[in-house]
C-alpha cells in the first residue's frame, strides 16, 4: 500500500509503462434465468483472449461483505487505505470540474431528481436528464443566498451538479438527503456533531429554496444532496512510487479521484474512445496511466442486465488499441461490482487481470467471476494491485537484505 513505509525505498524509476483500465462496477451476478453473470454472457473475445495470456485474480475493494462507492474501490485500486483515507464525493465532484476548493470549503455532490405532489421520490435521477437542460437549473441554483455563507453551484454532467458552500465555521458532518430509494421523501440533513449544527441548517435553508425554484419542472423538480467533504489530502502518488502518473477520465468524479492522488489529469473527449486516442496522444509522456470505463456501472445501477452486457461488449473491441501501445503492464480492473439483478453497487469481489512479458498464461480461459477466481493471483485486497503493477513491471525492488 502507499504508506507502507518500509516499501518506500524499494520503489524505482524506470522507463516501463503501467496502464491501469478501470472498468466502472465491472463485476456482476448470475441472471436467474440463465445462471451466468453480465460478463460470463456478454461476447468478449479480445477480453477473453487477454485473460488467457494474463495472471488473473478477483479482488475486494474494502472489506468482505462492505459494499464500496466509487471514491473508495478506486482509492484501493491506488494503493489507499479505504478506510483511512476518506473522501467525499462532494469534493471529487468540484476537483474533478476543476471547481476551487479552499481550506474550510464544504462542497457536495448534487442529483437532480423528481418528486411527485406529495414530495416523494419518483426518480433520484430525474430521468438522467442531459447537461442542456440541467445546466439551466443549475443556473437558477446558483442565485440562492444564505446568510453568512457564498453560495455556488456548478453544473457537472447530466444529472449531477456541485453544491460548494463558502464562510467561517463550515463543517462537512452532515448527513445526506438522498435516502436511495424511491416511494419516499428526501431527508432532512442533520449534523453529525456539534459543530455542524450551523452548516445543517444552512443546508437546509437551501433544500427549501431549490425546491420552491424548480417546483414547476417536469422532470428535475428537486434536489438530492450527499457526499459532504472539504479539501482533502493524501500522499502523492508519483512521489510514493516514484511515478509519472496521468489520469484520462470523461467522467469528472474519477478526474476527482486521479487529482487527489496528485496525477496529472489530461483532458479528453465525452467517450471511451476519445479515453484511448488521448492515451495514444500523452503515451510517451507518462509511465502510468490510469484509464477510466463508466457505462457497465450506469447500466447496472438501472438494473439492466442486457444493457449492463451490451456497454462490455462495446468495451471489448477497444482493448486492442489499448494492447497495441505494448505496455509492461496493462491490468483491467473493476472499483467495485454493480450486478444488474441488485441494481447497486455490491460487495462481491471483482475479476481482475494483469499482462506482462511475465505473464504467459495459466488455463483461465476467459474474462469473468468463475473463472478469474481460480487464477494464480486468487482472491487479494484489492490495495495490492499496485504492488504487483510495480513489481511486474520493475518498479519494485527487493525487500530487505
Amino acid at each position: 500500500m502507499i504508506d507502507l513505509e518500509q516499501l518506500h525505498d524499494c520503489y524505482v524509476t524506470t522507463t516501463s509503462k503501467i496502464v491501469l483500465l478501470v472498468v466502472d462496477g465491472l463485476g456482476g451476478l448470475a441472471h436467474p434465468d440463465t445462471g451466468r453473470s453480465e460478463l460470463e454472457t456478454a461476447n468478449l473475445p479480445n477480453l477473453d483472449a487477454m485473460a488467457r495470456e494474463s495472471a488473473c485474480g478477483l479482488t475486494t475493494p474494502v472489506l468482505p461483505g462492505v459494499a464500496p462507492g466509487s471514491g473508495p474501490g478506486h482509492l484501493a485500486l491506488f494503493g489507499y487505505d479505504p478506510l483511512k483515507y476518506v473522501i467525499g464525493r462532494g469534493a471529487l465532484e468540484a476537483l474533478g470540474i476543476e471547481v476551487e476548493l479552499q481550506p474550510g470549503d464544504v462542497a457536495a455532490r448534487g442529483n437532480f431528481c423528481t418528486v411527485d405532489p406529495a414530495g416523494n421520490l419518483v426518480d433520484r435521477r430525474a430521468g438522467r436528464i442531459p447537461t442542456e437542460l440541467s445546466a439551466p437549473l443549475c443556473a437558477r441554483l446558483d442565485q440562492i443566498e444564505l446568510p453568512g455563507v457564498q453560495v455556488d453551484v456548478f453544473p457537472v454532467q447530466d444529472y449531477r451538479f456541485v453544491l460548494r458552500l463558502r464562510g467561517a465555521g463550515l463543517s462537512e458532518a452532515l448527513t445526506e438527503t438522498d435516502p436511495q430509494i424511491t416511494g419516499v421523501p428526501a431527508q432532512s440533513v442533520r449534523p453529525l456533531e456539534p459543530d455542524a449544527e450551523k452548516t445543517a441548517g444552512l443546508v437546509n435553508d437551501f433544500v427549501s429554496q431549490a425546491g420552491k425554484l424548480l417546483a414547476e419542472e417536469e422532470r428535475g423538480n428537486m434536489v438530492l444532496l450527499r457526499g459532504w467533504a472539504q479539501l482533502p489530502s493524501l500522499p502523492p502518488m508519483g512521489q510514493v512510487y516514484r511515478l509519472n502518473p496521468a489520469g484520462i477520465a470523461a467522467y469528472p468524479m474519477y478526474r476527482g479521484l486521479a487529482t487527489v492522488a496528485n496525477m496529472k489529469i489530461i483532458p479528453t473527449g465525452r467517450t471511451f474512445s476519445d479515453e484511448v486516442d488521448t492515451l495514444h496522444q500523452e503515451y510517451a509522456n507518462h509511465d502510468f496511466f490510469f484509464i477510466h470505463y463508466k457505462p457497465a456501472d450506469a447500466a447496472g445501477e438501472d438494473g439492466d442486465f442486457d444493457a449492463k452486457v451490451r456497454t462490455l461488449e462495446d468495451l471489448d473491441p477497444l482493448i486492442p488499441r489499448i494492447r497495441e501501445l505494448e505496455p509492461d503492464v496493462f491490468m483491467v480492473a473493476g472499483d467495485h461490482a454493480t450486478p444488474a439483478i441488485m441494481a447497486a453497487h455490491s460487495w462481491h469481489p471483482v475479476p481482475f487481470m494483469l499482462h506482462s512479458k511475465l505473464t504467459r498464461g495459466e488455463g483461465v480461459p476467459a474474462f469473468n467471476e468463475k473463472d478469474c477466481g481460480r487464477g494464480s493471483i486468487g482472491s487479494i485486497p484489492a490495495t495490492n494491485v499496485m504492488l504487483l503493477a510495480l513489481s511486474h513491471s520493475g518498479k519494485l525492488t527487493k525487500y530487505g537484505p
